[in-house]
């Protein structure tokens, strides 16, 4: 008994099959940006000097 893949499966596993090196190259490419430690200081700076934006910004106060 088959089981059901969809389009969007079978494509990525092929694509996996042509370019094994694909996932590494995207791990990589996180790393960039993502995977770095987090600098407490930074982030609580970052916190503090966030502006609040009203929920619907095109909105004028009235």
């Amino acid at each position: 008994m088959a089981i059901y893949q969809s389009d969007i499966t079978r494509f990525l596993q092929q694509l996996k099959q042509d370019k094994p090196h694909l996932e590494d190259e995207q791990r990589k490419g996180r790393a960039i940006w993502w995977d770095h430690p987090q600098d407490l200081d930074t982030a609580a700076r970052d916190q503090q000097s966030r502006v609040r934006q009203q929920a619907y910004v095109y909105q004028t106060r009235g």
